[in-house]
């Protein structure tokens, strides 16, 4: 109803005969809640191995994850259908910022946490602006060409992490290309859910493959199964307080603008894909995802964004009900207590982390291309190819710029350059391409 804040959620019979279940609208609850795991696990990898790759406690960030997208779901009203999981933006600048190594606990979290939270309330901010104005001004500032450009960075940015995560010996970088041949086979081979599963296939496959070289032919580093004995099946999760350095906080703040770019990006997709004009909810998401970004970094927990990898479930369930993303958000919370769960996935090998890494920063960077072929970005337009060119050389080259006491890494100054470089050379005429 439209007098009520949150929708009435109607059952939809037909569902099973392939009819559109719409936001508004739910399943029989068995298969509610059939479909909340299976959104679970569609956000498990990603939500799993980000914080990996920055050393965070991952069962922690699958805590807070189902907690963000309770919150998110409250200040849309129910009425944008998403699930909220760890971001890779954030992986560079904190690794850059607490000098993690790449293996282990990250040591200094909570100066990290600090710049977590202000990104968060730099994006809260600019989701109030949103309601206030509407989202014009955004896509002016930051067209395909300019988000294309921005997403394409974080991946290439983070291939130097991926890669020297894998050098460390022979035998690793060899598991870690094993790794890769088995995401591979899973994305070309696989079909329906399976396929898009393939991170979380890929990696089990390898993982069961290393361990079958290691613990059972004794070559290699073997996989230590004593903390999962060891391990409680429940418990609370271990917090961890922020602590507010101003240059972690001026380094990370500035990847609120990332989150909006691939918020605005996916709330336009399930718009299309519902046929639903979802704009005017565009402001509560931001401050949504701003605030559930801040929440998770006072608790100890990475920047958390909206995820593609569920908007793809919807895509090919073509069931919306926002009611699903409750039941995975408090599935999430459930396995938040487990710190048996939290074992299992300590256990995952270095190079099988590392080979998983290095697709997924792959898939990051060409996803950022591919919005450019979606979207018919014309570089025979100097200006979008001056935009795209210097952007991808200063992420990939991680190019610094310090102004005083503030300062901007690679993700950063390609981001900020993108945005200024394209306002500037918007009034410049069109011309031929550079040779």
């Amino acid at each position: 109803m439209a007098d009520s804040y949150f929708p009435r959620w109607r059952v939809q019979p037909n569902a099973a005969e392939g009819r559109i279940v719409g936001t508004d609208e739910r399943l029989a609850w068995p298969q509610m809640l059939a479909m909340g795991i299976q959104h679970v696990v569609a956000m498990f990898g990603s939500t799993v191995l980000a914080p990996l790759l920055m050393g965070f406690d991952p069962n922690l960030c699958i805590f807070m994850s189902g907690i963000g997208t309770l919150l998110f779901f409250v200040l849309v009203g129910g009425r944008v259908p998403s699930y909220l999981g760890s971001s890779f933006a954030f992986i560079g600048l904190v690794i850059a910022v607490t000098g993690y190594g790449g293996h282990g606990p990250n040591l200094n979290i909570p100066v990290a946490l600090g710049g977590i939270i202000a990104c968060g309330a730099v994006y809260a901010v600019i989701g109030l602006i949103v309601s206030a104005i509407g989202t014009k001004w955004i896509e002016t500032l930051m067209p395909p060409v300019v988000t294309g450009a921005i997403v394409c960075v974080i991946g290439l940015n983070l291939a130097p992490i991926a890669v020297h995560g894998v050098s460390g010996s022979n035998f690793d970088s060899w598991m870690a290309l094993v790794t890769v041949l088995c995401v591979g086979a899973v994305a070309v081979f696989a079909r329906g859910m399976l396929q898009r599963l393939l991170i979380l296939v890929g990696l089990l496959m390898a993982y069961v493959i290393y361990a079958i070289v290691t613990n059972g032919l004794g070559m290699g580093k073997p996989i230590d199964f004593a903390i999962v004995a060891n391990a409680a099946w429940f418990g609370m999760p271990h917090f961890t307080a922020p602590v507010f350095d101003m240059r972690a906080m001026t380094l990370l703040a500035p990847i609120a603008v990332i989150l909006v770019a691939e918020n605005l990006g996916h709330i336009k997709a399930v718009s299309a894909m519902t046929g639903q004009n979802l704009d005017r909810y565009v402001g509560r998401a931001f401050l949504g995802d701003g605030l559930a970004t801040m929440l998770s970094g006072f608790a100890g927990g990475t920047g958390v964004t909206t995820y593609a990898e569920n908007i793809g479930v919807m895509a090919v369930t073509r069931i919306y009900s926002t009611l699903v993303f409750v039941i995975a958000a408090v599935i999430a919370l459930v396995l938040g207590f487990s710190p048996k769960f939290g074992a299992v996935i300590q256990t995952i090998p270095g190079p099988v982390l590392g080979g998983v890494s290095i697709v997924v920063f792959g898939l990051i960077a060409v996803t950022g291309a591919r919005i450019w072929v979606v979207n018919k970005v014309d570089f025979s337009d100097n200006r979008n190819l001056i935009v795209a060119a210097v952007t991808l050389v200063l992420g990939a080259g991680d190019f610094s710029l310090k102004l005083g006491g503030f300062g901007l890494g690679g993700i950063g100054t390609a981001t900020f350059g993108a945005i200024i470089l394209y306002a500037l050379l918007r009034r410049k005429p069109a011309q031929g391409p550079v040779a």
